[in-house]
Order: C-alpha cells, then structure tokens, then sequence
C-alpha cells in the first residue's frame, strides 16, 4: 500500500513541455504532432460511472460496504489463501460483478478513441471488468494488470476452465469446480497472494516510452501499479484526472492535474481536441450515449443503485458466511459425539463384559483386582462396598 503525495512544484516553475500547465496545454500538446505516445494508467474511478462501485471511496466502496461481513478484513474476498478455505463470498459477489452487465463509460470510450487516431501506446488498467475491451481498445494494446474476468483456470492445476460453463456458475454465484482435478477455479484475476501477470512486468518499459501518460481515476495506492508514473522520463507530460491528488503527480515541471470526474475530464480535453464529436459517436458505438438512455428511460426497469446493489452483495455474503458457519458448528457437534463415542469404546474394552477391569488392563492399571468395581456407579455389588 501507499499513496503519499508529493511536494507540489512551485507555481513559478516553468513547465518545459508544455505552454501552461492546464487542459487546453496538453489538447495543444497532442495535436501538435510531438505527442505521439500515450499511455493511460486507469483505476476503479473510470467504471463508477458505469455502476461499478469502486473499492476505496469511504462509504461507497466496495472493501467500506464489506466491513460488516464476517471476514477477515474486507480484502479477504479478494486474498487466495482464503479463497481456498472459503470461495463462495468471491462468487457471491461476483454475480452481480461479472461482465456483461456493463457498459463502457466515455473514458473508456476516449482511450479507445486515442487508438484510432494511433496515439495509444499502451493502456495499463487495475480493472478486472473488462471494459477497455468492449470499448474497443485493442487487445496488443491492453494490460490488465489485475488480470480480469476474460478468462478462468483451475488455481491447483492451471487448467483453463470453459467460459459458458463459468457463466453459468458467475450468474448463480455458485462455486465451480475443475473437470480435470476438482479443484477450485475462479476468474483470471489477481488476488492478493499472487502474482501479477507478465504481461505487466514486460510492458513497465513502455510508460518510459510516452510522450504524454494520462493516469485517471486511481489513488495510487496499490504498488507495483502505483510506481508507474514514476516510470515517465523527464520532459514528458503527466495528466491526472481524478477526483483527488495521488501519488507523486503535481511534482514535476509538465504536471497537470484536473480535480474532478473522469468523464468530466476526458469530456473537457476531447471539446479542447476538437474530438468532442467523435468522442460521443464512439461511446454510442459501444452501448453508451444519452440518446440511448433517453429513449429506453420511459419503459425500462428500474436500475438498481450503486448503494442497493452492494447492500444486497452485502447481505447475500453474510448469509452465505452464516451457512458456512453452520456447517461448521454441525461438523464440530458431531467430532464431539464422535469423541465420546471412542472414549465409551476404549472403555468398555477395558473392561470385561460385567463391568470389572479385563486381565489384560490389570496389568497396565498396576495389578488392581479383576473382581473390584471401577465406581459406586459402576458396581452390581452391596453399595456399602469400598474400593
């Protein structure tokens, strides 16, 4: 974990790339034919708006809404150690978390914009929605640095599990199994305890690369993400567009930061672009759009909110967590009859078939008398009889 925010550059620096230090400097910027490597660096905040919640935002992310589970900590629905004792809260919440569901916002729908126009260099995203490949951002294009739902394996035999089958299970939140060894398999995702797969640790150089690195909606807390801005040479342009400072962006000379909405951000570069146009026919392309939404407004269901749905997710686990711990009570109800059960054998062979002490434990109980009661409780004799 991280997030420390650096010491901000002094107003009267200079930038060295740019003319100023604002939006409209970086939409100059890229058209002015310098620009022509960018790399997005993308969190949680650019799927909010898609009804995705987030993980971090206190009290509507996703870890905030989990506390009150029987965990752990909330992160143990995404820890591999605990996924292996206990897999069905992941699946709980991954029914209602699955693609499919979603549309691309117009964030993802600008990054795909920038790859038609052969700007894009590289998209490293932390998201496991897969919402940068509906959007039509091209796939030799793409890390997805958590890895996502678009594939699934055994996690004992690596196995790759079939996708109807896993969407099958994904829908009713039920735990598949692998059909080559039985074991538990789950979505191409990075949990905690894994590693990241290597298509990031092979595409790291490329953020060196960039002319321009757009870093949008992450706190940048979770390393080696986080590190990746880092990573931009000097003289190249770094872009925040997020609700609140992260990391060490606003420390260099080229910085610019835009506090606010991912989509309000993008939206404001495209109209600086000249892209506005295109940009929405892009995201209309792919599902999205106000039109769109206008004209299924007057006899669509009800969408449920962000807030409802965790709630539900919330609730659907901590049943799903008291089954477990049912089960697990019945289990230890009966080790304990169990118990007793081999304590009364181990008795009875002790002992001969008139509750008197056997031969063969007379001699490991020191030579007591094969015809002396064990107890008063025990004894047929006269219950004035002393041991």
């Amino acid at each position: 974990m991280g997030g420390e925010l650096s010491t901000q550059v002094h107003a009267n620096t200079p930038p060295q790339t740019l003319s100023r230090r604002d939006l409209p400097a970086v939409a100059e910027f890229i058209l002015s034919g310098k620009c022509e490597k960018i790399v997005f660096l993308c969190g949680a905040g650019i799927s909010t708006s898609a009804g995705i919640p987030d993980f971090r935002t206190p009290g509507t992310g996703l870890y905030s809404n989990l506390q009150t589970l029987n965990l752990p900590h909330p992160e143990a629905v995404f820890d591999i150690s605990f996924f292996r004792t206990n897999p069905q809260p992941f699946y709980t919440l991954a029914k209602s978390l699955h693609p499919g569901q979603f549309t691309p916002t117009v964030t993802h729908a600008f990054i795909s914009l920038t790859a038609k126009k052969n700007l894009l260099h590289k998209c490293f995203t932390q998201n496991i929605d897969t919402l940068e490949r509906a959007a039509g951002v091209p796939p030799e294009k793409l890390v997805e640095a958590h890895g996502s739902f678009a594939g699934q394996s055994c996690i004992d035999c690596h196995v790759a599990y079939p996708a109807d089958k896993m969407k099958e299970h994904l829908l009713a939140g039920s735990v598949p199994k692998c059909e080559a060894c039985a074991g538990l398999v789950k979505p191409n995702i990075v949990f905690f305890g894994e590693n990241l797969p290597g298509e990031f640790r092979t595409g790291i150089g490329m953020v060196g690369e960039a002319d321009l690195v757009v870093v949008m909606g992450s706190s940048l807390s979770v390393y080696p993400f986080a590190a990746l801005p880092v990573r931009a040479r000097e003289g190249a342009v770094r872009l925040l567009i997020n609700n609140e400072r992260a990391g060490e962006i606003g420390g260099r000379a080229d910085d610019v930061i835009f506090l606010g909405g991912c989509d309000e951000g993008v939206r404001k570069l495209a109209k600086e672009l000249g892209w506005a146009e295109e940009l929405e026919e892009v995201w209309g392309s792919v599902g999205g759009g106000t039109d769109k939404d206008a004209e299924a407004e007057g006899d669509a269901e009800p969408v449920e909110s962000i807030d409802a749905k965790v709630g539900r997710l919330t609730e659907e686990v901590e049943r799903d967590l008291s089954i477990v711990d049912g089960w697990k009570g019945n289990v230890m109800k009966d080790l304990t009859i169990q118990e007793k059960r081999i304590n009364r054998l181990v008795e009875a062979d002790l002992r001969g078939e008139n509750g008197e002490v056997s031969l063969v434990a007379q001699k490991n109980l020191g030579g007591v008398a094969a015809n002396e009661p064990t107890s008063s409780a025990e004894s047929k004799t006269d219950p004035n009889t002393t041991a």
